[in-house]
C-alpha cells in the first residue's frame, strides 16, 4: 500500500560550506531540483551564546561540584591515578 504524503508546511535544510567558492554553483544546481522553494545565503555568526539546555547541564555540573559530587584531579599525574585505582 503506497503512502501519500500531502503538503505541509516548508521544511528547510541547512548546508555548511568550507570553500565559499563553490557557492554560486551549488545554488544554481539547487534551483534545479524540483521542490526547491528557494535557495538563501547566510553568513554564520558565532554570538559566543548558550542554548538554554547547555545553560542547564553547566548549572547542574556547577551544583555537583559544589557539593563535592565529583572528582577533582590538579595533576595528571592524580588523575591517572584515579583511573589506576578504577
Amino acid at each position: 500500500m503506497a503512502t501519500t504524503l500531502t503538503p505541509s508546511h516548508p521544511v528547510q535544510m541547512i548546508v555548511t560550506l568550507e570553500d565559499k567558492t563553490r557557492v554560486a554553483d551549488i545554488k544554481k544546481t539547487l534551483r534545479l531540483i524540483r521542490g526547491v522553494a528557494s535557495v538563501r545565503m547566510a553568513r554564520v555568526k558565532d554570538d559566543n551564546q548558550i542554548s538554554p539546555s547547555l545553560y542547564m547541564r553547566m548549572k547542574k555540573a556547577r551544583r555537583e561540584y559544589a557539593d563535592g559530587e565529583t572528582i577533582s584531579c590538579s595533576t595528571p599525574e592524580e588523575m591517572q591515578k584515579y583511573f589506576d585505582s578504577l
